[in-house]
C-alpha cells in the first residue's frame, strides 16, 4: 500500500461511525449497516483516483455509502410488512400500523454512532442519536429504498435538492416529489403510532429506546 493509500484509509475511516448510522437508517439492522459501511469503504479506496476536492471527503463518501444501500435494498428480498404501511399503491388516508411491528429492525447501541463525524460536537452528536431514534429507523422501513434516501439526505443529513438528485440519480423534481410522499408516509406511521390503544402500549424497553 502506497503512502497515498495510507493517507486516504485514514481520512475515510474517520467517517466510518457517520458512514455506519447513515446504512442504519437506510437498512434499520446493525449487521447488515456494517456489512454496507465496508463495502462503501473497500469502493471508495478502489475509486480514490476519482476523488476531486470539489466536494468534501464527507459528502463523497455519503453518496457512495447511499448508491451502496440501494443496490443492496432493490436486490434484497423484500421482507414481509405489516399490513397498511403506505406503499406506493395503498390509500394515502389508509391508517398505518404500529412502526415498531417492523419485525427486522434491531436497535443499534448509541456508542456505534456517538461522536460520528470528526470533531463532532455535542449538538451534532445529539442531532446523530435523534436521527437514529428506533421510531424514526423502523418508520423509514417503510418507504421505497430511493424515498428513504432522499429524506434521509434532505431531512437528516440537511443536503440541498441537487445534491440528493446528483446521489440518488434523478432530478430535482423527482427529489421533492418523493419527499413529499414520504413525509406524508411518516407522518401518517407517527398518528398510527399516537393512536394505538392502551392494550398494545410499549414495553418499558421499548419507550426507553424512544426516549
Amino acid at each position: 500500500m502506497t503512502d497515498q493509500d495510507t493517507d486516504f484509509v485514514r481520512r475515510a475511516e474517520a467517517y466510518r461511525r457517520e458512514l455506519f448510522a447513515h446504512c442504519y437508517r437506510m437498512s434499520g439492522s446493525v449487521h447488515d449497516a456494517e456489512d454496507l459501511v465496508q463495502e462503501t469503504l473497500v469502493r471508495a479506496w478502489r475509486s480514490q483516483h476519482t476523488f476531486e476536492e470539489r466536494a468534501s471527503l464527507r459528502t463523497w463518501l455519503h453518496r457512495i455509502a447511499t448508491n451502496v444501500c440501494l443496490t443492496a435494498l432493490e436486490k434484497r428480498d423484500k421482507r414481509p410488512l405489516p399490513t397498511g404501511l403506505g406503499q406506493p399503491a395503498a390509500d394515502p388516508d389508509r391508517p398505518l400500523s404500529d412502526p415498531l411491528e417492523t419485525p427486522w429492525l434491531t436497535p443499534v447501541p448509541d456508542a456505534l454512532v456517538a461522536g460520528t463525524a470528526p470533531g463532532a460536537g455535542p449538538e451534532e452528536s445529539a442531532e446523530t442519536l435523534e436521527g437514529i431514534r428506533l421510531a424514526f429507523v423502523a418508520a423509514l422501513q417503510h418507504l421505497p429504498p430511493r424515498q428513504r434516501a432522499a429524506l434521509v439526505l434532505r431531512d437528516v443529513l440537511q443536503w440541498r435538492a441537487a445534491e440528493v438528485a446528483d446521489a440518488v440519480g434523478t432530478s430535482v423534481a423527482a427529489v421533492n416529489s418523493a419527499l413529499q410522499r414520504a413525509r406524508e408516509t411518516l407522518r401518517q406511521a407517527e398518528l398510527a403510532r399516537d393512536r394505538a390503544p392502551a392494550a398494545t402500549a410499549l414495553s418499558p424497553e421499548q419507550e426507553a429506546l424512544l426516549e
